[in-house]
């Protein structure tokens, strides 16, 4: 089933005044992270006319309509309200005209309008739609964030994720989610992460119970939201395998379509995971800012990357 956001959300995100709607804006659905500045379509030309997605009404739009005469602009609404398109805002405070409100109401379209100009409603709409609307995956583990960095922690349960999570947040790291990770797609490049709402801020310690993170450790101790920047594998130490010694190689797994940089971090008793995992986040952000440790040092050893396991 595709992603959907509720009318209602959308009213209450942007402060949008009603107008008219058919029935609760809750029950109708945005399922478009798009909009239409009807230009054509004004004219009668609907070819390419998306009707799932919100209809935008600037100036131009408003004053194209008001030289028409209450005849036209009743002929010309028809044609595309009749396909039913989700809501029509007007920017800037605009109003409707009344020709425009006994045709929504006949064909049961909202009519809504903002105060704010069309440029910075549209910017806005469509970058808050594409966060709702996102691919949306759940996955088994912990994000936190790390000196700036999004961390997703995974294992099998009993592994330690949640208990390395509260000595993080003891070092003054900020929890996102624990247990069960929401994963967005909002760009070709960009993963976010989010706990469901019924469980966040909890953890739950084995031998403790459940415990709430904001309760306990305050408000700065947690996050709604945080960008994925890598993920951490964490399992329990294998001796007849080989571990990555030297950092030169990026290993990454894909999800939702999006490759993310990822490490494998072997668990055993005496590892102190959390000072391990804030050296593995700052770690990473040298590496996007072009520094690896790896190569410089080979390079001071004068032997070739390509010892090391080759290029990233």
């Amino acid at each position: 089933m595709a992603n959907s956001v509720s009318l209602g959300k959308i009213i209450e995100e942007f402060s949008l005044e009603i107008i008219y709607t058919p029935k609760d804006p809750k029950d109708i659905l945005v399922t478009v992270a798009d909009y239409n500045r009807p230009g054509l379509e004004l004219t009668g030309y609907l070819d390419y006319f998306d009707k799932n997605r919100l209809i935008i009404i600037g100036l131009k739009e408003y004053y194209y309509y008001e030289r028409m005469t209450s005849e036209q602009r009743t002929e010309s609404l028809e044609k595309f309200l009749a396909l039913v398109p989700p809501a029509m805002i007007f920017c800037r405070g605009l109003l409707p005209f009344d020709e425009m409100k006994s045709v929504a109401a006949k064909y049961g379209v909202a009519l809504l309008v903002s105060q704010e100009a069309t440029s910075d409603l549209t910017a806005a709409l469509v970058s808050s739609l594409n966060v709702h609307l996102a691919p949306t995956v759940t996955r088994h583990g912990v994000l936190v964030e790390v000196y700036g960095e999004g961390l997703l922690l995974m294992g099998d349960s009993g592994i330690g994720k949640s208990e390395t999570a509260i000595e993080l947040i003891k070092r003054g790291h900020r929890l996102i989610a624990d247990d069960a990770v929401e994963i967005k797609r909002v760009s070709s490049k960009t993963l976010v992460g989010s706990a469901p709402e019924n469980i966040r801020h909890f953890i739950e310690l084995r031998g403790i119970g459940i415990i709430n993170a904001r309760r306990i450790y305050g408000m700065g101790a947690v996050k709604m939201t945080e960008r994925i920047d890598m993920v951490i594998k964490l399992e329990l130490w294998d001796n007849t395998k080989i571990y990555d010694r030297m950092g030169m190689n990026t290993e990454f797994i894909e999800i939702l379509g999006n490759k993310v940089p990822t490490i494998t971090i072997p668990v055993k008793p005496g590892r102190n995971l959390a000072v391990i995992i804030e050296a593995a986040a700052m770690n990473n952000r040298q590496k996007k800012m072009g520094y690896n440790a790896a190569k410089e040092l080979l390079s001071n050893l004068g032997m070739s990357y390509d010892l090391g396991g080759g290029e990233e």
